[in-house]
């Protein structure tokens, strides 16, 4: 029997009880997030645990249609409801035919690396990242190492929506046990810094705190933990290796302790943030071009790719032009950033978010904050004289902000970005002055980034993953043009009644 798929329904309702709520919003460009649900606030769910079946059965559907095999790992990250979520997917994927290998608690990188020691070509891994408690997702793929891009979401949007399931059955689930050692031991194996490391741990009660410390002890770090206790109710700050809260908590921490690092994961660990020895929050595109540095000496002429929210220095730096580097600035999102990658077979991606992908050498392809923190120990190794002080010290000066995300809701965001679009293509088209200077190029593979004369630049696009529009700006000059830039750039935003007050600025 196909279940009743549903927009919307009230909790503590017969219909919530019988029918799959399923928000079509939910089904984001690269993977999916819906508001589940929570005690302290008002906001209906767009997603029940009947809605999380009919998921998996579109998911089971969708990558039979795709000829790809039965197998599909799954795990789920550290919240209190993720398990839940985690076992009513896999009854759908079973119906759907799925056999199911579940790997319990795990890293959204943990069940990427299952994909290949397991020999499953799929993976549905139950996880919000670093959204607020309430949320939850699937980040989904059937390529390893690859996960959905908007084609492939698009077709499950339509599967589940629709009601369009091949319920064939015939599923099976298996619980792989002990397979977090397995994770770590692969990630470590052969690899030990000669360089003694204090390193700061923070995993803001989040999932990494069951691996990280573990991975970088058998390294040879010493590690001074912060906020490693697993607690799904996140007391200090939500695991967000972006959030300021964070990052200031890394940095008194890393001061307190006269450590030579600090490391930051989010909560499912596919993305690190760094803090140096003197305590500056280093945002993890200045950590790209850093690793990008001591990458391209190792490999000469390395291709690299970063995505549009990034830092300017990846085109001017010259150690990296020294180095026969070449970069290609492509689309924000892990998804997007990750194919990329392969496509042009680059030896690395970086996004300012803290989402790193090594391929191989270094890694095998996807975003893993545990091989992003092994390379940025593996770099101070490499230069015993220096700290990471000195080498952020090293990179030419700019004056970047933090990401600022303003709300905006999902029905709305995109429309709104096209606005902006579209009044800057005309600024530019009439050589019209904007921000005090004329402007030398749009990048509008992702929203738009606009360039000013100098090499001051802005960016807006709409949030892949939550109702909001992002705005980034850097300066190359001061501190003075990157307000110019911003103010300039908010104002055109602004004439858009849609936008709410941002959540961080500078």
């Amino acid at each position: 029997m196909i279940p009743n798929i549903v927009g919307q329904a009230k909790p503590n309702t017969f219909a919530y009880e019988n029918s799959a709520l399923v928000k079509a919003t939910g089904f984001r460009e690269y993977d999916a997030r819906w508001w589940f649900g929570h005690p302290d606030s008002e906001k209906e769910p767009e997603l029940n645990l009947m809605g999380v079946q009919a998921v998996g059965m579109g998911l089971g559907t969708l990558i039979r249609r795709l000829g790809v095999g039965p197998e599909i790992v799954t795990g789920h990250d550290f919240r209190s409801y993720s398990m839940a979520i985690k076992m009513a997917l896999v009854c759908g994927l079973m119906a759907a035919g799925a056999r199911v290998k579940d790997i319990g608690l795990a890293l959204s990188p943990t069940a990427y690396f299952a994909q290949f020691a397991l020999d499953a070509p799929s993976v549905a891994m139950v996880t919000a990242s670093h959204n607020e408690n309430g949320w939850t997702g699937v980040k989904m793929g059937a390529q390893r190492p690859l996960t959905f891009g908007p084609q492939q979401i698009a077709a499950l949007k339509a599967v589940v929506l629709d009601g369009d399931f091949d319920l064939v059955g015939g599923g099976s689930y298996e619980f792989i046990r002990g397979f977090r050692e397995r994770y770590i031991e692969d990630l470590t194996v052969g690899k030990n810094i000669g360089r003694k490391l204090k390193v700061v741990v923070a995993c803001g009660n989040g999932t990494a705190g069951a691996f990280a410390p573990q991975v970088l002890e058998s390294i040879g770090c010493e590690v001074v933990p912060l906020d490693m206790e697993l607690d799904h109710s996140f007391p200090r700050y939500n695991p967000n290796p972006e959030d300021m809260h964070m990052l200031h908590a890394i940095r008194d921490k890393v001061l307190g302790t006269g450590a030579d690092v600090g490391l930051g994961f989010d909560g499912d660990g596919d993305r690190c943030g760094v803090v140096d020895n003197e305590g500056s929050e280093i945002f993890a595109d200045k950590v790209g071009v850093m690793l990008a540095r001591d990458i391209s000496a190792l490999h000469p002429k390395s291709v690299f790719v970063v995505d549009v929210k990034s830092t300017g220095l990846f085109m001017t730096d010259p150690v990296l032009a020294l180095n026969g580097a070449t970069t290609d600035y492509w689309k924000t999102g892990h998804s997007y950033i990750k194919r990329r990658v392969a496509e042009l077979n680059a030896i690395a991606g970086f996004e300012k978010s803290g989402h790193f992908f090594f391929n191989p050498p270094i890694g095998r392809g996807y975003d893993d904050a545990l091989v992003t923190a092994l390379a940025v120990c593996e770099m101070l190794d490499r230069n015993p004289g220096k700290t990471l002080a000195d080498l952020y010290r090293d990179l030419p000066l700019t004056f970047g902000t933090p990401t600022m995300s303003s709300q905006c809701p999902d029905e709305e965001k995109y429309g709104v970005v096209a606005n902006v679009v579209g009044e800057f293509t005309k600024i530019m088209r009439n050589g019209i002055e904007f921000a005090g200077q004329p402007l030398v190029d749009l990048v509008t593979v992702n929203g738009v980034r606009v360039v000013a004369q100098d090499g001051t630049w802005g960016l807006v696009r709409a949030s892949s993953n939550k109702p909001e529009i992002v705005v980034v700006v850097e300066s190359p000059v001061s501190p003075g043009r990157r307000r110019e830039m911003f103010e300039a750039l908010d104002a055109i935003l602004r004439r858009n009644p849609e936008v709410g007050a941002y959540n961080q600025t500078f």
